[in-house]
């Protein structure tokens, strides 16, 4: 194989790897929208005082307990209710998009761009106010994944504008 097409080989399984953790997250996300549907805040509280107890005990410093354990002492039915919505709208749209750009359906691809562009300037807002390494990564990901579809809707355009000029088949 050309060092060219071994190239092109590698991106689109990067593409198709990077896809379906992408609409794990989504699944995710819809999963955690509906606990926090179902969970009330105290509830959640004090699911996460028995699941950081241990930890406390041996290092009552450690950053995520303590960090998990104050932010769940502050949730209010509205947070909580935010943030369903939040994660399930964040989540479905997610895992359709997913699903269409799996599928090839060149429509999603150009929504999929944009959705990414709008969380990741999100995500750079909130990494000015508060660095954070996960959302860096997090952000990087994204990033990856905007270039990736980008450069795959381009071949499919590319490919398809090629093959027939009867109009697009998806």
């Amino acid at each position: 194989m050309a060092p060219s097409r071994r190239f092109n080989h590698l991106l689109d399984r990067t593409f198709r790897i990077s896809l379906v953790l992408k609409g794990l997250d989504g699944i995710l996300e819809l999963v955690g929208g509906v606990l926090l549907l179902v969970v009330t805040p105290a509830q959640l509280g004090s699911l996460i005082r028995v699941l950081t107890q241990h930890e406390l005990s041996e290092d009552p410093h450690d950053l995520v307990a303590t960090t998990l354990v104050r932010l769940a002492g502050g949730l209010t039915v509205s947070a909580t209710f935010f943030g369903a919505a939040y994660l399930l709208l964040h989540g479905l749209v997610k895992v359709v998009l997913v699903w269409a750009v799996l599928r090839d359906r060149l429509w999603a691809y150009p929504w999929m761009i944009g959705f990414l562009l709008v969380f990741i300037a999100y995500q750079g807002y909130q990494l000015v106010i508060g660095p954070s390494w996960g959302l860096a990564l997090l952000t990087a990901f994204d990033v990856l994944i905007v270039w990736l579809t980008v450069y795959e809707y381009a071949k499919h355009r590319t490919h398809d504008a090629g093959a027939a000029m009867g109009g697009d088949r998806r």
